[in-house]
């Protein structure tokens, strides 16, 4: 279809009016004009005349989203919206009135995007935020997890009922059962709602905090990003190389300030009391009892357990 731009620069052209005349009587019998007449039997052919480039635009924008190439090929003069036409009577008659309509694929774009906006990952890989999740494949994928599973679930759906809760999450079990998977779920279905998160991969995060001791500057930005999130995800923690600088001034004050505050959660593959004699020993100062037992008073008064059982799934398509 010829652009109307192409067509009405021609009106200095001697057959402007068989031109013109043909664009009308193409337009007349359009499927999508013939219906907006049925619906509207007020329409003379001079107010559709006197539309004509409004309805031009509206046959032009439904063809080219009946064939849609994708958002991001879009041919529509405004990419990601549509043609809208609707009849109103200001009270001289009926009307054509053309507006632009956002489509469903810009709207899932826009979605989208506020969504990754809200959630903050340190180290963990992107794909796990931004694939697309089914909650009847998350819970048929191994029936041995099916517990945890609900239980996240119903966390997800008290939260959207009830409002953010200041108890979070503490997953445990084997390697590869899906615990930083189901967090992920939970942060992305909870950003939906408009919620801010934060997930950090602890083994590379606490390697990274040392180059971090003479950015005070970077460390304090990242650590006030935690403290401020509305969920905050330490995966898989006890997995970690750590030093008393780190666990007793930066995650001691991340969790000091989040407690009776707003929930953190974890995913580990130690049980709440391994994860303290972990925290209790050091590479530098050895096993310090009181100070891992410290650490734990700020976790483990503040989360539900949930074991998540089932088998490896890592490097299994």
């Amino acid at each position: 279809m010829e652009s109307l731009g192409d067509l009405l620069s021609q009106m200095k052209s001697p057959q402007l009016r068989r031109r013109s005349e043909e664009l009308n009587a193409r337009m007349m019998s359009e499927p999508l004009v013939r219906d907006l007449c049925i619906r509207h039997p007020e329409l003379t052919e001079e107010h559709l005349l006197r539309g004509m480039a409004k309805l031009y635009q509206y046959v032009n924008d439904s063809r080219h989203c009946a064939a849609c190439p994708g958002l991001d090929r879009c041919p529509n003069d405004f990419p990601g919206h549509f043609t809208k036409l609707t009849v109103e009577n200001n009270g001289a008659g009926p009307q054509l009135v053309d507006r632009q309509v956002t489509c469903p694929k810009q709207l899932r774009y826009e979605m989208d995007l506020s969504i990754k906006k809200r959630i903050h990952s340190f180290y963990v890989d992107d794909r796990a935020l931004q694939q697309g999740y089914d909650e009847v494949e998350i819970l048929s994928k191994d029936g041995a997890r099916v517990p945890a599973v609900s239980q996240v679930f119903r966390y997800i759906n008290q939260t959207k009922e009830s409002g953010l809760s200041t108890r979070g999450l503490y997953l445990e079990g084997h390697f590869g059962t899906g615990k930083t998977f189901l967090m992920c779920y939970l942060l992305h279905e909870l950003a939906k709602e408009g919620y801010s998160g934060v997930i950090v991969y602890m083994p590379e995060f606490v390697e990274d905090l040392k180059s971090m001791l003479q950015e005070s500057q970077k460390l304090k930005e990242t650590t006030e990003v935690m403290k401020q999130a509305d969920l905050l995800i330490f995966d898989d923690i006890g997995a970690e190389n750590l030093n008393p600088w780190v666990r007793d001034h930066v995650m001691g004050s991340i969790l000091n300030y989040r407690m009776n505050r707003k929930p953190t959660f974890y995913t580990s593959n130690y049980s709440l009391k391994a994860l303290e004699k972990h925290l209790s020993f050091t590479s530098k100062d050895g096993e310090e009892i009181h100070k891992g037992q410290r650490l734990m008073d700020r976790i483990a008064p503040f989360v539900d357990v949930v074991t998540v059982s089932g088998n490896n799934k890592r490097g299994k398509v």
